[in-house]
């Protein structure tokens, strides 16, 4: 049996479908905190439980003859993320899994300047330790996130932000097929893999670039001040604290901390990743 967590979240139910492909669906699981949500799972013939990573009993009975646990990463931050994760991981080698698979991040370090990324460093040590062969599956930055970095920039010609650097933007579905390739091989890496990234790294003066070039109106890229960026942000109701956080994902992006790309994800993909001009062409409106 192959459990997936958050097997109804955006990452979990990709790789689910994908899984599902690969082994037959009896063989595969899913721990979501809302079990009305995953009817459609059940249909399929996927084993669907409650689990929920702040209640260690419900996560016992959610990965009960489990070979392998993939532990999709909580969208928490700070302590309550890494106790959540720990949570998991202590009921996965409780049951019995033979491996634990996580999401990790390629940006990964005690370090850095993005909340999310300690986290992921945090989860990773305690995994080493915990006893059970794991494999941290060390993906690219969500492609999906440019989506809301572009914010009004369709409306207003200007793609308004901190000062940035390059990122290694990664499709969701990208990752979820490298994954479901992974937990279907029953095989792979052991700790930590190579990068999981698309092959360039992209700041957002090429995204704005790119999507000058597809709707064929110029977008300029207007590189805002870090206090100011982030007193706006708190002006229009995000809560101080997340604000500050996402200023850190532009200061790591600035110190490179997402700029790392390689070939490993096309490697498991046996196909080139999708680039994101792919994603932006369809959100893009055209003149």
């Amino acid at each position: 049996m192959i459990v997936i967590t958050g097997g109804t979240g955006r990452l979990g139910s990709q790789i689910v479908d994908r899984l599902i492909g690969r082994v037959s669906a009896d063989r595969v699981g899913v721990s979501v905190r809302d079990t009305g949500r995953a009817g459609d799972l059940a249909a399929r013939g996927v084993r669907v439980r409650r689990g929920d990573f702040t209640d260690p009993g419900s996560l016992a009975d959610a990965f009960e003859g489990a070979t392998q646990v993939l532990i999709v990463s909580t969208d928490r931050t700070g302590q309550a993320a890494v106790a959540q994760h720990v949570a998991a991981i202590d009921a996965a080698r409780d049951a019995g899994a033979e491996r634990i698979l996580y999401t990790s991040h390629q940006g990964v370090a005690d370090d850095s300047l993005f909340a999310p990324m300690r986290d992921h460093a945090a989860t990773e040590q305690y995994l080493a330790k915990a006893g059970t062969p794991f494999t941290a599956l060390r993906n690219g930055f969500y492609a999906d996130t440019v989506r809301l970095l572009l914010g009004q920039a369709f409306e207003t010609g200007e793609l308004v932000a901190p000062a940035d650097g390059p990122v290694s933007w990664t499709t969701h579905a990208d990752l979820a097929e490298a994954a479901a390739t992974l937990l279907a091989a029953e095989i792979g890496f052991d700790g930590p893999t190579p990068p999981l990234t698309a092959p360039d790294a992209l700041d957002l003066a090429d995204i704005a670039g790119i999507v000058t070039e597809l709707s064929g109106r110029a977008i300029r890229r207007v590189v805002a001040d870090d206090e100011a960026w982030t007193a706006t942000m708190i002006g229009h109701g995000v809560p101080a604290d997340q604000a500050n956080m996402l200023l850190g994902m532009f200061q790591a992006s600035r110190r490179g901390e997402f700029s790392t790309a390689g070939p490993d994800l096309e490697k498991l993909l046996q196909r080139p990743a999708t680039p994101v001009r792919s994603m932006l062409a369809e959100l893009t409106p055209r003149r």
